[in-house]
């Protein structure tokens, strides 16, 4: 698919704004020596995108009744989220450096009640979609068009709570409900599909009565078509992004140990610069620089 100018501009933006939100992610859970790496950097493509060119959101404004949903399922996953909410204007940056922290106002797993910018409290898998369910059936209630975006873990799609929510949004057309899988592969034991299997994805979604989309998810041009079509349907959609764990980071890219894990300072230095220079091969590491 061809770009014209405006449009590479955009990828271009957004892949800069990425690569910011990766080295936020890496400073912080270094600097709270706790958190969730592994899933965070595999979602940071799909956050940027949403946060800096599709949802419909006004920092300004974070309640606004006719504002665009996002509902973190996989919420360990938050310091991406957070990094996103702070790059946008949600809160100041400094806060970042608060992560984890016992009065801060960014803590393990998403808090609507204590960091602007988060739509809903998330944290124990499998309860997402039915969240964005209940949201996006409000929206006819209350005569609204937002669009309500869930981002999921493909070892959250174990949980049958996943499927009972995919059967009702398909039963009830939620055209606005936009579902996203993550699906770098890997959770906190080992590969998803070793754990419990739940290939043949695709095939499932469509016997749900969903729109799939299947995307590499690292590919800003893919997801933001992804999106713009997603809004196009008249039923539920759902966009699974390959990815991979850990992405933009060689030694934490498909190793389930990056999970749950925090970087130690020369980790974190040699992450950090990697993010920023595109790869371990690009240029030499001087672990002696001061970033």
């Amino acid at each position: 698919m061809l770009l014209n100018q405006a449009a590479n501009d955009t990828v271009s933006f957004l892949e800069q704004k990425a690569a910011d939100i990766r080295k936020d992610i890496i400073n912080m859970i270094h600097h709270a020596g706790a958190g969730h790496p592994g899933g965070a950097l595999s979602a940071a493509d799909i956050i940027t995108a949403l946060y800096f060119h599709v949802m419909n959101i006004d920092p300004k404004n974070p309640k606004d009744e006719g504002r665009d949903r996002f509902v973190l399922s996989k919420g360990h996953a938050c310091p991406a989220l957070y990094a996103a909410l702070a790059e946008r204007g949600f809160f100041r940056m400094e806060h970042l450096e608060t992560l984890r922290q016992n009065d801060s106002i960014l803590q393990g797993h998403p808090d609507m009640n204590k960091t602007p910018g988060i739509d809903i409290t998330t944290g124990s898998l499998g309860n997402g979609l039915s969240i964005g369910v209940g949201m996006a059936m409000l929206a006819s209630i209350l005569d609204k068009e937002y669009n309500v975006y869930v981002l999921m873990g493909d070892g959250e799609l174990q949980e049958g709570s996943i499927w009972e929510a995919a059967m009702a949004a398909s039963h009830h057309r939620l055209k606005n409900l936009i579902a996203i899988v993550d699906y770098n592969g890997l959770q906190i034991n080992g590969w998803v599909n070793d754990e419990l299997r739940i290939e043949p994805l695709e095939e499932k979604w469509k016997a749900f009565g969903w729109q799939v989309i299947r995307i590499d998810g690292h590919s800003m041009q893919e997801i933001i078509h992804a999106f713009s079509i997603s809004k196009k349907m008249c039923c539920p959609t759902v966009i699974i992004a390959d990815t991979v764990k850990g992405k933009g980071v060689s030694f934490m890219e498909n190793v389930a140990e990056w999970h749950g894990k925090a970087p130690n300072a020369e980790q974190a230095k040699k992450a950090v610069f990697e993010i920023l220079h595109g790869g371990e091969n690009n240029v030499a590491f001087n672990k002696n620089v001061v970033w």
